[in-house]
Parts: C-alpha cells; sequence; structure tokens
C-alpha cells in the first residue's frame, strides 16, 4: 500500500506540470469535476449500448441473414473501436482531471475498474484482431468478454459518482 501511494504521488508530479497549465485555462469548477462523468457515462450508455447491440445482433442474425448479419458486423466493428478510442482518451482524462482536483490517484475503486475495463476492451480488440481467423470459440469469447466489460463499465459508472460525489 505504502509504494501504491508513493507512486500515486510521483505520478501526480509528473502530471502536475500539464494539469497546471489546465488549470492556468480557467475552465470552471464544475466542468472539471464533472465534465469527465458526464461525457464517459455518455460513451458507455450510448456507443456501449448500441457497440452491444449490433455484436449480438450480428451474432445472432448468422444463422438465418447473413447480409443482415454482415451489416451489423460492420456497425459494432465501427462504434466498438470508436469507443475504445474515446474510452483510452476519457481514462487519461479522468486521471488528468483528478490531478487539477489535487485529489490522489491510483487509490479509487473507480480508477481499478477503469484500468481492468481498458486491459479487458484490449484483450477484445486483440481477440478481433487475430483470434476469429482461429475459430468460432474466439468469436463466442469476443462476445461474452464484450458484455461483461460493458457491465464493468457500468459499475465503474457508479463507482465513478460516489468518488465525484465525495470529493
Amino acid at each position: 500500500m505504502v509504494m501504491l501511494s508513493q507512486l500515486s504521488e510521483r505520478l501526480s508530479e509528473w502530471l502536475e506540470p500539464i494539469a497546471a497549465w489546465f488549470r492556468s485555462l480557467g475552465v470552471p469548477e464544475p466542468i472539471v469535476h464533472w465534465g469527465h462523468p458526464l461525457m464517459m457515462g455518455i460513451v458507455v450508455v450510448v456507443m456501449g449500448s448500441f457497440a452491444a447491440y449490433t455484436g449480438w445482433r450480428g451474432r445472432l442474425l448468422t444463422a438465418t441473414d447473413d447480409v443482415a448479419a454482415a451489416k451489423s458486423r460492420g456497425e459494432h466493428k465501427s462504434i466498438a473501436s470508436l469507443m475504445f478510442l474515446f474510452i483510452a482518451l476519457g481514462y487519461t482524462g479522468g486521471i488528468l482531471s483528478l490531478v487539477m482536483q489535487q485529489q490522489p490517484i491510483l487509490q479509487s475503486p473507480h480508477f481499478w475498474t477503469g484500468t481492468v475495463a481498458i486491459a479487458l476492451l484490449s484483450i477484445n480488440a486483440l481477440i478481433a484482431a487475430f483470434g476469429f481467423s482461429q475459430g468460432k470459440g474466439f468469436r463466442t469469447m469476443h462476445a461474452y468478454l464484450g458484455s461483461a466489460t460493458l457491465v464493468l463499465l457500468l459499475i465503474h459508472g457508479a463507482l465513478g459518482l460516489k468518488l465525484g460525489l465525495s470529493i
């Protein structure tokens, strides 16, 4: 725990010049405090639910309508790729937001669920990129891992709301 605290302090010190620059812009405190949760909530709920819907639709339609299934899979690939990008950017923005508010990082359950979610999304992207050609089992793993990650992101959001209300 002491090591984690030291790492947290060191990372905060390293990010402080960037946070100070953003503070110098005069961004209103409510935007610094609630901007990350609002934007990430939109990404997770809107993009995440659409990615899940199109992914499962493409998977389930394969048996009955190959054309519609292919269209859904294409939509899934597009939205899931953008969602991953926005979540990765939001992850760094969330850490920077904490530094701007002079709050500890690396210590909340919200930080750790976000870190696990990024790792799971990365694994899922690798499965899609390299595993699909290896057999149907990888597609099944991708579908269930993606769904589980979306549930984790909803829990992550609840923990983030709790964190935001405690600051």
